[in-house]
């Protein structure tokens, strides 16, 4: 049970939202073509569970700054989309080469290698499609708006983000880094995808220059607490509440930074990035809740 704080239930707030999220991707995810292998490859592996994280930050960003979740619903789904995208192709062979995820068969295990590869294609420009077709259906969203957190996602995920990240985890295993490396290599890898989920639902929901601003710095900092805790978690983390294998990290030689800086240390690394993270929120009032609901969430997950 997720502790509750200033009388908001996180729990029942993440329940609530995660469940619109799954009707919303499996309304997506629900056409002639359902019965292909493609598409039941593309489903098994949205529909395998998770903690929806991207698409609710993105919610609970525009609630903070007087939206709705009818606002930025498709573009919460569409986040979804692209990160199971690469968590799908995180797990091929080629890469983490892992059998579990979300405590299930990892889908080029469930399915094949090749259908694996094209699902995780096809989520990604799936999402790309529902973008699109937003523009005139969203309410409250200009298309000119639109295009921007097109942008900006096209560029949270892309080789300047996520998969440059991505490469860069793949090119220093084994391989000593200085911690300021990794920094910037989890910046990219984990903490953009983060940063761009905060950062479009308060455009899409038309917040001020100033909230935006501190929306960012936010963002900025549970992105990158997130994978701090991530790591720390593959070291002491409870393989049955996390879904997949711990202590892969230093089978693989990865550079973490429980390796590089020590377990207590990192503990509390991810501890002063969340206080940055709820420092910035300082100036919203109680339709932050949430935002700050999280913050706390990241630092005390056990999976």
């Amino acid at each position: 049970m997720i502790a509750q704080a200033n009388g908001f239930n996180l729990t029942t707030y993440l329940e609530k939202n995660r469940a619109k999220v799954d009707v919303a991707l499996a309304e997506y995810l629900d056409g002639q073509e359902k019965r292909t292998r493609l598409l039941r490859a593309m489903s098994y592996s949205v529909m395998a569970g998770g903690k929806r994280l991207r698409p609710i930050l993105c919610i609970a960003s525009a609630e903070a700054v007087g939206g709705e979740i009818n606002t930025v619903l498709p573009i919460a789904c569409a986040l979804e989309m692209i990160h199971t995208y690469s968590l799908i192709h995180d797990d091929l062979p080629a890469m983490d080469d892992d059998a579990l995820r979300r405590g299930a068969a990892t889908c080029h295990v469930q399915f094949d290698e090749a259908t694996a590869i094209l699902a995780g294609d096809a989520l990604l420009t799936l999402a790309f499609e529902i973008l699109a077709n937003c523009a005139g259906r969203s309410p409250g969203v200009r298309n000119k708006t639109l295009l921007r957190i097109i942008g900006r996602i096209a560029a949270a995920a892309g080789y300047r983000g996520m998969i440059e990240g991505q490469m860069r985890d793949m090119a220093v295993e084994g391989v000593a880094i200085l911690q300021k490396d990794l920094e910037r290599l989890h910046r990219r890898k984990t903490g953009r995808m983060i940063e761009v989920s905060v950062e479009s639902g308060a455009m899409a929901a038309g917040g001020t220059d100033e909230q935006k601003k501190a929306l960012f710095t936010y963002a900025e900092n549970i992105g990158l607490a997130f994978q701090v805790v991530d790591d720390i978690l593959n070291v002491k983390g409870d393989p049955k509440l996390l879904g997949k294998a711990v202590g892969t990290d230093q089978l693989r030689k990865k550079n973490t930074y429980p390796s590089i800086m020590g377990l207590g240390n990192a503990e509390r690394m991810a501890g002063h990035l969340v206080n940055n993270a709820l420092m910035a929120l300082d100036d919203f009032g109680n339709k932050a809740e949430p935002l700050r609901a999280i913050g706390r969430y990241v630092r005390e997950r056990k999976r």
